[in-house]
């Protein structure tokens, strides 16, 4: 049977790095509760995050999140709002990465389009202003895998396998596209205030095809977690999108990937390289005990959670490119979570 690779990938993020004044502003909304504050500060501090970005730019005085007010206190943006921020912001995040992708390539021969996204809908969309604006062919093929959460990359990545394995002469461009800055939500909820010391905005976009070189992609399995679907959720409300991420979810992962093991891996004992959806730094910790690995064998995921946050669905995509961009030969696992509770998982191995 033919295979599939994952050629290259490039990544782009917004402008402005708002970890900082969005740690101020999640303090803030703890009204003073000196209990509570200490207890954010300790998570924040714990974090393994140093940075993230976003189209929001920052206050440098701290009164307020951002110089714009996108948000102030009392007067948070409603779903049309945030809506239109997307529309006017997530085009041009996509276009730069795809052209840090495509630099040097014969954009001709690009056949599929394949975007990710849960932050953010409008018609015509990503897919056509990549058309548009990349200059790609205007007979190429376009899906759009929308709401599935942070592990859309892995079913996107697996769609485009499925179509270089039929089309020998596919080349599919997939991008996964999140700003998931643009939800944030006015709350005195302690696991809703939590988003604002983890998500960011990001972008990746990978060229897979039949050409040998890059990643084999060898299979895909997911593991639904029985009894868990309320520990994830991510609802459209009228002041946005409505996230829910569970300080369970944690235990959840490593309970199911320890009983799920074999499954995932089918039966290797060979895994050398690990490309972990980096969803939270406890999240990395559960993972790394349910297969009794290595601290070192997360590092890729561990640097980007420091340098990016949890971009959602791109975040996994910018861990396998720093491992593709380290070199080296070897097998490899990828996996996201989400909604469900579910683990996309990918087996992988460098090309020779």
């Amino acid at each position: 049977m033919r295979e599939a690779f994952i050629n290259r990938i490039a990544t782009a993020n917004p402008p402005h790095d708002v970890h900082d004044a969005f740690l101020r502003f999640g303090q803030s909304m703890l009204k003073d509760d000196s209990r509570r504050v200490a207890l954010f500060d300790r998570m924040a501090e714990r974090s393994g995050i140093a940075h993230r970005y976003s189209f929001v730019q920052p206050d440098p005085g701290g009164a307020v999140a951002d110089t714009e007010g996108f948000y102030r206190a009392g007067n948070f943006p409603d779903t049309a709002g945030r809506m239109r921020k997307f529309e006017d912001c997530a085009p041009g995040l996509a276009v730069e990465a795809v052209e840090k992708l495509l630099e040097g390539e014969d954009r001709s021969r690009i056949t599929h389009v394949i975007v990710t996204s849960c932050t953010g809908f409008s018609a015509p969309g990503i897919d056509l202003a990549l058309v548009e604006r990349c200059r790609l062919p205007a007979t190429v093929e376009r899906t759009m895998v929308g709401f599935m959460g942070c592990y859309a990359a892995i079913n996107a990545l697996k769609l485009a396998r499925h179509i270089v394995r039929s089309e020998p002469d596919a080349r599919v461009l997939a991008v996964n596209l999140e700003l998931c800055t643009l939800h944030l939500h006015e709350t005195a909820d302690m696991e809703e205030i939590l988003s604002f010391l983890l998500f960011a905005d990001g972008c990746a976009a990978a060229l897979i095809s039949a050409d040998r070189k890059g990643v084999a992609m060898e299979s895909f399995r997911a593991a639904l977690v029985p009894g868990t679907r309320e520990l994830i959720r991510w609802h459209i409300r009228q002041q946005g999108f409505d996230m829910v991420l569970s300080g369970g979810v944690p235990g959840a992962i490593r309970t199911a990937l320890t009983s799920s093991r074999d499954v995932i891996l089918g039966g290797a004992n060979d895994v050398e390289l690990w490309a972990v959806h980096p969803g939270g730094r406890t999240v990395l910790d559960a993972v790394e005990q349910a297969f009794g690995l290595a601290p070192a064998a997360l590092g890729a995921s561990r640097s980007v959670l420091n340098d990016y946050g949890n971009m959602s669905s791109g975040t996994v995509m910018f861990v396998l490119d720093r491992i593709m961009r380290a070199g080296g030969d070897g097998r490899g696992c990828a996996m996201s979570f989400g909604p469900g509770l579910v683990a996309e998982t990918m087996m992988f191995h460098m090309a020779a």
